[in-house]
């Protein structure tokens, strides 16, 4: 995807967790594109993981407005059934979200990301509220696992062209892929928060 650089010593240059040509992406795979984010920022031993933590937007009904998408330039927001980004925040400094998906900034400070991204709960119908699955990035490269059959449609044929590599899985798992979605707390990994919690618990502002 375009990404959009900061000018060396400017404010976020420096936290750069991976340059985005090399972010691996996939389009239509955002848990994939971030499980490999954490990936690299672990193999390269730069940034503690400890910081790092991906997030999975959606909701009881999974349709969830995202504006600032790729996938629809302009003003209007795209309604996913779930959205994957990476937190990342550091000891000390604002917080960063990494959004292989998004025309904002990459990474984009958090509390800009909100902003642009997500705007308020205020005026959206309390069924296209955002819930947020918070998991800790080392939990998510143990846990997570996807066979990818959620991108087959009914004749076994592939909505999007899978990743050019093998399937995430663990020894526990094939699939748990909707574990990760589930915006139901007592389900999976990690913690749920509202929109307005998410924002308490991570903004440099409170």
């Amino acid at each position: 995807p375009e990404t959009a650089w900061a000018a060396p010593g400017s404010s976020h240059s420096a936290r750069l967790l991976a340059p985005g040509d090399a972010c691996v992406y996939s389009s239509c795979y955002c848990e994939e594109n971030i499980w490999k984010l954490c990936e690299y920022i672990k193999n390269h031993n730069q940034y503690p993981l400890e910081e790092c933590y991906a997030v999975f937007i959606s909701n009881e009904r999974k349709m969830i407005p995202i504006w600032k998408q790729q996938a629809r330039p302009g003003n209007g927001p795209v309604i996913w059934d779930y959205h994957v980004v990476l937190l990342h925040v550091s000891s000390g400094g604002q917080s960063f979200i990494y959004d292989l998906d998004t025309v904002l900034p990459f990474p984009c400070p958090f509390d800009t990301y909100v902003e642009e991204a997500f705007k308020s709960d205020d005026d959206i119908h309390p069924q296209f509220r955002r819930k947020f699955r918070v998991i800790r990035a080392d939990s998510y490269l143990k846990n997570f696992a996807s066979d990818r059959s959620h991108m087959k449609d009914s004749s076994g044929n592939w909505r999007e062209p899978p990743p050019p590599y093998p399937c995430i899985e663990t020894g526990d798992s094939k699939m748990n892929l909707n574990d990760f979605i589930s915006m139901d707390p007592e389900v999976g990994w990690g913690a749920v928060y509202t929109l307005s919690e998410f924002v308490h618990r991570f903004s440099s502002n409170y």
